[in-house]
């Protein structure tokens, strides 16, 4: 999906790239005002994900959350239709959304990554930045788990 997550539900941006979702964030564009958001959803076809009702009305394409908290709203875009399993090869940056690309196992890569030999690696075409499986990986598995398990329950 092509979504533009506004600056109410920006706890979901990350969760939504490692889902492979290619997902703008008001935030790092300026998009203040509603004009401007729903112009960029527009041009570039996207699904804009909110809390502001008059926001989600106006859209041409929009998922309305109603919580606060980050795992409820993640169960609202899954009741919604919106695939939250992790990916095994990602494609977005977590970061700024630029493309990723899977790092050589004989390059070598920032102090801060871990050897691409032991891991797989992928780098951000656009920022530069370096992803790995860790434990954020792993923190983020588990909280999509944990909402699927809770959606499954509630079926």
């Amino acid at each position: 999906m092509h979504l533009l997550v506004d600056v109410m539900c920006g706890g979901l941006v990350s969760y939504l790239r490692m889902c492979n979702h290619n997902t703008v964030y008001a935030g790092d564009r300026d998009l203040e005002e509603d004009d401007d958001a729903l112009a960029v959803a527009g041009d570039e076809g996207r699904t804009i994900v909110t809390r502001d009702t008059a926001l989600a009305d106006r859209a041409d394409e929009a998922i309305l959350l109603e919580s606060r908290e980050v795992e409820a709203q993640l169960a609202e875009l899954a009741a919604a239709g919106v695939d939250i399993t992790l990916t095994d090869e990602p494609a977005f940056c977590g970061r700024c959304n630029g493309p990723l690309k899977r790092v050589d196992p004989t390059a070598s890569t920032p102090e801060y990554a871990p050897d691409p030999a032991e891991f797989e690696t992928w780098v951000c075409m656009d920022c530069g930045q370096h992803f790995w499986r860790g434990s954020h990986w792993e923190r983020v598995e588990e909280t999509l788990a944990r909402v699927c398990e809770s959606a499954d329950g509630q079926q």
